[in-house]
């Protein structure tokens, strides 16, 4: 969806099976390791995973995302404070890894910082700021984010890799998606679109 929108720089750079990318023309997901001098930036993520528009990984040392981590538009995810406090012609600056385990869920604007360790399915709210762990299985907000709700580990959740032991169902999953968000497209009405957009030039 859109995966060809991306902006991927450097080397070490994975992503496991089945991954869903949803990027756009005016809003790319950016990958992004700094492999120079001593730094040898690393990003791994695992299978199943959600990246939006806007999504950024940017990497100096090491970021591991675990399995059927998401990502809503325009997170950022960096282990560098790339330049220096005193310093401020020098590249990269401090830097500490980054690890996400399996099931976490990073909201819009969201930032995590380096350093930091979040836990199997925690879920950082929208425009959060992330500067220490997060332990697993809660919610974290605010800027610096801190726990505002823990959630029940014994509830047995549908995650991104739960959706794919069904294949035929994530498949027809994805049919009904698309016959609700193109429902408006009729022959008639990509003719408007292509007579209205010609009349705007």
């Amino acid at each position: 969806m859109g995966a060809k929108y991306f902006d991927i720089y450097g080397s070490n750079i994975s992503i496991g099976d089945y991954p869903t990318m949803v990027a756009s023309p005016d809003n790319y997901i950016h990958l992004t390791t700094w492999n120079l001098e001593d730094h040898e930036g690393e990003i791994n993520i695992g299978k199943y995973c959600l990246l939006t528009p806007g999504v950024r990984i940017a990497s100096a040392s090491s970021i591991t995302i675990g399995d059927g981590c998401m990502f809503a538009n325009s997170a950022y995810i960096s282990d560098a404070d790339w330049h220096g406090i005193y310093d401020r012609a020098i590249p990269v600056g401090k830097t500490s890894p980054i690890t996400l385990e399996e099931n976490v869920w990073i909201g819009d604007r969201a930032v995590v910082g380096k350093g930091v360790t979040i836990g199997k399915n925690s879920i950082v709210a929208a425009g959060s700021v992330v500067v220490k762990d997060v332990p697993a299985d809660v919610v974290v907000g605010g800027n610096p984010a801190r726990v505002i709700k823990e959630l029940d580990p014994s509830v047995d959740g549908v995650t991104r890799m739960k959706l794919f032991e069904d294949p035929k169902g994530l498949a027809n999953l994805y049919d009904q998606i698309d016959l609700y968000t193109l429902k408006e497209n009729t022959v008639i009405n990509y003719l408007k679109s292509i007579f209205k957009r010609n009349k705007t030039h």
